[in-house]
């Protein structure tokens, strides 16, 4: 609409110029005013041109670059959409990595676990039996069932089992020995079912009696009733303890046996070493349970100093301390050396 307005101008432009130049023809015919005029008239003509031109040109030139603008903006939003797109596959398919990454590390963990597992008990196993050939002997002698009730003698399984664990753990173990059990005893019974896996205890268990396996020179019967106390483990020689429980304090029970079999004997040196200290029971004991002579024995084996392996053994219901532990119960030391005379 606009460039048809401008071209009517120009044409009425042209028109009226076509008309002056014959007005001007008849009123004068000068050459030189005729040729200013003629030039004057074209440049007139060309800045018309250029000006209809530029007009003529805006109109659909504008159309195209709302329409490219239009396609822009199009190709920009489907590119992020695309971009938003790949970043939500990406975090999707990140997260999955680092579960997948958990679960695994997890799985590591607990095979790492089982698998250390394995291979302490595999140490042990093989400790346990290399004792068999360089560790010091010590035996239970299980032949004194018949001596206690069915009480006792489940306490007596429980005291073979805490007795090898006590064992297992140890650095230096010893080379244990069961004698005296019977398969269809009730100790037997008692051990199976109280103890886990006692079938596969690395230890010797016989029916045999002590006496039939070891040398009776080489034999020290560990009793508390032994006039002579223990001054230190020798591996030569082997250890054995009464397997018994006796809550009705029969005395002298593994002493009389090992006299009878002509065996030496030996004590624990707890009177050497404690006193006795007072308590309101007014209780003292020197009888231990065989779990509690074990690991006095394995302590002392470790640290060769009495004094810490009855410190580290003796329990304190037994109503005995070391010496100077006690200063207002020194006066009881008398008492002890006079037990001993």
């Amino acid at each position: 609409m606009k460039g048809t307005m401008v071209e009517r101008e120009t044409e009425k432009s042209e028109h009226s110029l076509s008309c002056g130049m014959s007005k001007g023809q008849h009123k004068s015919e000068d050459p030189h005013i005729c040729g200013e005029e003629s030039s004057s008239t074209q440049e007139m003509f060309e800045l018309l041109r250029i000006d209809v031109d530029s007009e003529t040109l805006k109109i659909p030139r504008t159309d195209s670059q709302d329409s490219s603008c239009s396609r822009n903006v199009l190709r920009k939003q489907k590119n992020w959409e695309k971009t938003l797109a790949a970043k939500k596959g990406k975090r999707r398919e990140e997260k999955q990595r680092r579960k997948l990454k958990r679960i695994e590390e997890s799985g590591n963990m607990l095979q790492s676990s089982q698998h250390s597992k394995r291979v302490v008990k595999a140490i042990t196993k093989e400790r346990l039996i290399e004792a068999k050939t360089v560790g010091p002997r010590l035996c239970i002698d299980l032949s004194m069932t018949d001596l206690m009730s069915h009480k006792e003698i489940s306490r007596l399984a429980g005291q073979i089992r805490r007795l090898y664990g006590s064992n297992r753990k140890a650095a230096n173990p010893f080379h244990l020995y069961l004698t005296g059990l019977r398969e269809d005893g009730l100790l037997y019974k008692e051990c199976l079912r109280k103890n886990d896996g006692f079938l596969n205890y690395v230890m010797d268990v016989t029916e045999d009696s002590w006496l039939d396996l070891f040398p009776l020179d080489s034999v020290i019967y560990l009793t508390p009733d032994s006039e002579h106390a223990l001054e230190h483990v020798d591996p030569d020689k082997v250890y054995i303890l009464g397997g018994l429980v006796d809550e009705s304090i029969q005395k002298k029970i593994t002493y009389q046996k090992a006299m009878d079999s002509c065996v030496c004997t030996a004590r624990l040196p707890i009177q050497e070493y404690m006193v006795k200290k007072t308590n309101a029971k007014n209780f003292h004991s020197k009888i231990l349970a065989i779990n509690q002579v074990f690991d006095i024995l394995l302590t002392f084996c470790e640290t060769q100093s009495w004094p810490e392996a009855l410190k580290a053994g003796v329990p304190p219901g037994k109503g005995y301390v070391l010496y100077g532990e006690s200063a207002p119960d020194a006066h009881l030391c008398a008492e002890s050396a006079l037990e001993t005379l």
